[in-house]
């Protein structure tokens, strides 16, 4: 059982730590590994599954099988005249009683154990030093290596015997190994070739991790050179960080070899798939295999049909392979808050109604939809107190009442009537423009730049202005209608204000939804809050150990995330210097961070090739999306909340359903980065930029309308993607010379582009 692994696992570190082999502090496993002359054991493969699980992956080694080998046996003898001897007599108990051991075993066996012992040691077990414990712990599985009983002053190294890159076998051996398992694969039918070449890379990987790490470089090297070629062009990136580790110093603390060691590699197959594997390896004896796929790999299994490459290659590409269909089961509440109802006075429809004949027909249901929504709950949406919002102040209100007046006005896209996109160049930008973002009602703008400064600048006649101070604000009639406007100093009016503050390059910027906060953060690790009535810092928010890459406001306000190079994103309060959160799961940076339009999610894209859906209240992850090729740079929420979509460094733009977690669309046509991505206001389209220069607009409704719902009830859990990215594609707009790092649909739905002119 597994617990009696676990606990022969502990008693066996326990016995390492007082022979004086092992440091405390040093983090070590001990595996029981089947004893074999080399070959692969066929009634210990029959019991040992390829699985995730760390428990069942050692059950062949249980210490069950202790009353059967000769040699199994002087192991656990030896182990326990060696705990007995160090006074430990409560292990020495649970040990035998575990292991099915008369009483009066270690009486009886002593004289055999300690007959080998002569001339260097004082006779008996008790002479055993830790060395000789040690290698009869750890038997080499090498066909035809004793195991040494003494080991000389030139001791091995623990770590090496006890990593989980020991040596397992032959080095020579591991291209034929490899090469064996190529062939096989390459013979199969079609439809399982393509779910079984996934193997092909994580096997890679960790093979010549273990030649490395064993200090094979020369055959290492030779396995490198011979088989790398032969991985997808998508890994490109990582086998070229593989190949700097020459040398096993070289894996020490490195980050993307931790990645490799301590998640596991999952990959998703059919079970008549697998069933091939387990049986070619089996026969084979492939040992050096068959362990690396228990120990660092998950096959999750599906009954069905297999998949086809298209299928495997739109959702493959991560650092560690695919999600688990598990990671994507639990319940999303994607639907919308319901609306506060607030009366909307109509005196702005008639005058509508005299200037532009026929337009109101148009706009009433409009408003009428408006107005319905606002009163019904949406089945999907979470209950309106799930996390705490802040109550809705007088502006507030007032902001909502422009916002719906202005949403009468806004123009329906489509296919038929695109819209009209006005593009803000930042000229002279010799600072280096870093990030972009608009006020909701599209009044302002900011920029992020290299030279570790923000500016914001007015893009209406209404000029930037600050608060009056102090002594002057005691002047005036608070009573009077226009104070807001009487607290202003017009002599500090201006089209643009510089905050400094930052000591590193901005990389993330966000206007909070009442337009009086600016939140940056920055290469020097903090995350800044902006009055923009005083233009001053009021909070520099210190969580990050690294720089910080995005950081995003709720689109209530109060609440908002951060994301950064020590690979986990942040919420936080404004009015709390400590995150509320911290959603660690992503293997690499967090690239960029959004909020759900309910506030009750955060996504996160990452360099690890991922996008995760967090739990706000729960701080749970809840969805994991696979499919892009490179570190993710942008991620857009449908207006509904049911859809998301993310821009990568591959360039194409994927689309997903949040409520059944699967991909329902691949948009290609970039050439180049997908640095922004937006949704018009009422769904219909989505505007996509790119480093290529470009603005592209998608068909976002057709692409949703496509999905058949059967595609989601299938048991294997992935769908059929038509490649239509020409059918959906609605239009393509050119820069002359200016990557796109920013795009906003203003509330009447004309498309805004921000950019840094690249002379």
């Amino acid at each position: 059982s597994s617990d009696d692994i676990m606990s022969t696992k502990f008693i066996l570190k326990m016995a390492a730590v007082q022979g004086g082999m092992v440091d405390e502090k040093e983090e070590v496993d001990i595996k029981t590994e089947p004893q074999s002359d080399g070959l692969m054991n066929t009634n210990a493969t029959d019991g040992r599954q390829l699985s995730p699980s760390p428990s069942s992956s050692s059950s062949a080694g249980s210490s069950k099988s202790a009353a059967g080998a000769p040699e199994d046996q002087q192991t656990l003898l030896a182990v326990l005249q060696f705990l007995r001897k160090n006074k430990l007599t409560e292990s020495v108990e649970i040990l035998r009683r575990e292991a099915g051991l008369p009483e009066d075993a270690l009486d009886t066996k002593g004289a055999d154990c300690s007959a080998p012992s002569s001339g260097g040691t004082a006779g008996g077990v008790d002479g055993l030093d830790a060395g000789s414990l040690l290698s009869r712990v750890a038997v080499s599985s090498s066909a035809g290596t004793p195991a040494p009983t003494k080991v000389a002053d030139d001791q091995p190294d623990v770590s090496v015997v006890l990593s989980a890159y020991s040596q397992q076998g032959d080095p020579a051996l591991y291209k034929v190994y490899y090469s064996d398992l190529k062939k096989f694969i390459e013979s199969v039918l079609d439809c399982h070739r393509a779910e079984l070449s996934q193997v092909f890379y994580p096997l890679f990987v960790h093979m010549y991790l273990e030649l490395v790490y064993n200090n094979h470089e020369s055959e290492a090297k030779a396995f490198f050179e011979k088989f790398s070629g032969d991985q997808e062009c998508y890994y490109e990136d990582d086998l070229r960080v593989l190949s700097s580790l020459t040398k096993k110093e070289h894996m020490r603390g490195n980050e993307t070899l931790l990645d490799f060691r301590t998640s596991k590699f999952v990959l998703r197959i059919s079970r008549d798939s697998y069933q091939l594997l387990k049986r070619h390896l089996q026969e084979r004896q492939n040992n050096q295999i068959w362990n690396i796929i228990q120990e660092h790999l998950y096959i999750d299994i599906f009954d069905g049909m297999p998949r086809s490459k298209s299928q495997i290659d739109a959702m493959s590409g991560s650092l560690a392979g695919e999600a688990k269909r598990e990671a994507n089961k639990a319940k999303v509440y994607y639907g919308l808050l319901k609306e506060p109802e607030i009366e909307v006075p109509l005196d702005d429809e008639d005058e509508e109604a005299e200037n532009e004949e026929g337009k109101p027909k148009k706009k009433k249901p409009k408003k009428d939809s408006m107005g319905s929504k606002s009163k019904k709950q949406d089945p999907n949406a979470p209950l309106q107190n799930r996390i705490p919002l802040p109550e809705l102040k007088d502006s507030d209100k007032l902001d909502k009442i422009m916002y719906m007046k202005e949403s009468t006005k806004r123009i329906r896209l489509g296919r038929e009537n695109l819209p009209s996109i006005c593009f803000y160049t930042f000229l002279n930008a010799y600072q280096g423009l870093t990030a972009v973002d608009f006020t909701d009602d599209s009044s302002l703008i900011a920029g992020g730049f290299a030279d570790s400064t923000v500016r914001v600048w007015s893009v209406t006649p209404k000029k930037l202005r600050k608060v009056k101070s102090a002594a002057d604000l005691n002047l005036i009639d608070k009573e009077s209608d226009d104070v807001l406007e009487r607290i202003m100093d017009e002599k500090t009016a201006s089209e643009s204000k510089i905050l400094y503050g930052h000591s590193g390059p901005v990389y993330g910027i966000s206007f909070s939804p009442d337009r009086n906060y600016l939140l940056s953060c920055s290469e020097d690790g903090t995350v800044r809050l902006w009055s923009l009535l005083t233009f001053t810092c009021l909070v520099g928010y210190k969580g990050h150990n690294y720089p910080v890459w995005d950081t995003q406001f709720s689109p209530y306000g109060y609440y908002f995330v951060s994301g950064g190079h020590d690979r986990v994103a942040r919420l936080w309060a404004t009015d709390h210097y400590q995150p509320l959160r911290i959603f660690a799961g992503h293997l690499a940076d967090v690239t960029c961070t959004r909020f759900h339009p309910n506030s009750n999610y955060v996504v996160t894209g990452s360099s690890d090739r991922t996008i995760r859906l967090w739990d706000v209240l729960t701080g749970n992850c809840v969805r994991i999306f696979t499919g892009h090729k490179g570190p993710i740079h942008t991620l857009a929420f449908s207006p509904n909340g049911k859809f998301l979509a993310s821009g990568a460094t591959d360039g194409r733009v994927l689309l997903w359903d949040i409520g059944h977690g699967l991909m329902v669309s691949e948009l290609k046509g970039h050439t180049d980065t997908v640095y922004a991505l937006r949704f018009s206001r009422d769904g219909e389209l989505l505007a996509s930029g790119s480093m290529d220069n470009t603005v592209r607009l998608w068909d976002a409704a057709k692409a949703f309308d496509d999905l058949e719902t059967d595609d989601f009830t299938a048991a294997t859990g992935h769908i059929h993607l038509q490649d239509n990215s020409q059918e959906l594609l609605l239009g393509t707009y050119m820069s002359k010379s200016t990557p796109v790092v920013h795009l906003h649909f203003t509330r009447r739905n004309l498309l805004l582009a921000a950019g840094s002119y690249a002379a």
